[in-house]
């Protein structure tokens, strides 16, 4: 990627291609991006589309040009740049109200990440595994006490991460129906600019109150450690702890019910997951790049003249980076569309790229692993307990998923 000379250095893509209004429809298989996205991809790895205001935006759909956009600080994940590109109106309320450092730029996102990176290195994570797989025991465990069918969502997928975040955190888990709620609208981006204001406002507020409580009183946690530092203000560190907690349940419980579900279609893949903790790992990796539970994109915005994929990137122009599509880019993934666990899939872009990569990552695998192994060893004849097209998917919220998923055993 260079910054060209002159205007006509590097011209724009001559064929734009048909227009495609943002967000697309979901359709054909819940698993696969919407096939919109899929055209767009085979047309160009850049191509111009619109968004819900009538401004224009990139979709940026091939693997090696999203890893360009997110490995290079001229494109801003600053909310507040001009052009940067919002699906919803609801989506530019929650990102220009006091946003988390995921919607900062460099130095000051690097302060504040710089203040989590211990808590989610891979040996503290490892030290967790113990803790982990009693926390998916025990859920999987009342799971099956009660008989089923059950509710794999609700019954399993989402008690394990929120149990695990709250735990890491220092959040009651006696809470977490009030919070999960107040996620869900922040997630949903049909959600009304005010709803999404409220609910913003409900859980900083919430969280502030622990905040100042955990000031008074640290113990053993991560809300602890950022409440007691002198070079954090309390609005910070309920911004922060804000973002762990919504991306700390959400995208790993709604990534275990549609792996689970994935598996299901798939028996003969799904042993694979019992074959051992090493099979487990590379199982996930193949999982998370076939799901890329992140459909709906990563916004940036260029900070100056740059060419992307044969294109010219003006100043002031939004991106949307597609991981979906990267993830299946046949020249990095050839048969991507299909799941096979025996897949190399480490060069996948589900977590993102560059300095925003997740930063959970670690704590998302191991949660990932054992509970994926842990229900598929347990219960070898796990079924689904209605038939599949009475299933509802998350396609108007910011993680993919299913809202609920009946099985039985």
């Amino acid at each position: 990627m260079t910054s060209p000379d002159t205007d006509t250095a590097v011209p724009r893509t001559t064929d734009p291609g048909p227009t495609l209004v943002l967000p697309a429809e979901a359709d054909g298989c819940p698993f696969d991006p919407p096939s919109a996205y899929r055209q767009a991809a085979d047309h160009a790895p850049v191509t111009r589309t619109e968004l819900w205001d009538g401004s224009s935006c990139w979709l940026v759909t091939g693997h090696q040009e999203v890893r360009a956009v997110l490995a290079d600080q001229r494109f801003s994940a600053d909310g507040r740049t001009p052009g940067f590109p919002f699906l919803t109106p609801g989506r530019r309320e929650l990102a220009n109200r006091t946003p988390a450092f995921i919607r900062m730029d460099d130095p000051e996102h690097a302060r504040l990440r710089r203040m989590l990176t211990t808590e989610f290195l891979v040996k503290r994570v490892e030290d967790l595994r113990p803790a982990l797989q009693r926390i998916v025991d025990d859920t999987l465990d009342r799971m099956v006490a009660g008989g089923g069918p059950a509710d794999l969502v609700t019954e399993f997928a989402l008690p394990i991460p929120s149990l695990a975040i709250c735990l890491l955190l220092g959040v009651p888990y006696e809470d977490h129906e009030h919070f999960q709620r107040q996620s869900s609208i922040l997630l949903d981006i049909t959600a009304a600019e005010e709803q999404v204001a409220g609910a913003q406002r409900e859980l900083r507020s919430y969280l502030a109150a622990l905040t100042a409580d955990k000031r008074r009183a640290p113990t053993d946690d991560i809300l602890s450690r950022l409440a007691v530092r002198e070079d954090l203000t309390t609005d910070e560190a309920a911004s922060t702890a804000l973002l762990l907690l919504v991306a700390g349940h959400e995208t790993t419980a709604n990534m275990t019910a549609l792996s689970t579900l994935a598996l299901l279609r798939n028996p003969a893949q799904a042993a694979r997951l019992r074959s051992g903790p090493a099979e487990a790992k590379v199982a996930v990796e193949e999982l998370l790049r076939y799901l890329t539970i992140v459909q709906l994109g990563l916004p940036r915005a260029a900070t100056e003249d740059l060419e992307l994929g044969g294109t010219l990137i003006r100043k002031g122009d939004g991106l949307l980076c597609m991981l979906s599509t990267a993830n299946r880019d046949e020249s990095v993934f050839p048969g991507g569309s299909d799941l096979d666990l025996d897949r190399d899939a480490r060069r996948h872009l589900a977590f993102g790229f560059g300095v925003h990569q997740c930063l959970g990552q670690p704590l998302a695998r191991a949660e990932l692993q054992i509970a994926l192994r842990t229900l598929f060893t347990r219960l070898p004849d796990l079924r689904l307990a209605v038939d599949e097209d009475q299933l509802s998917y998350r396609t108007t919220m910011v993680v993919h998923g299913v809202h609920s998923l009946p099985v039985a055993w």
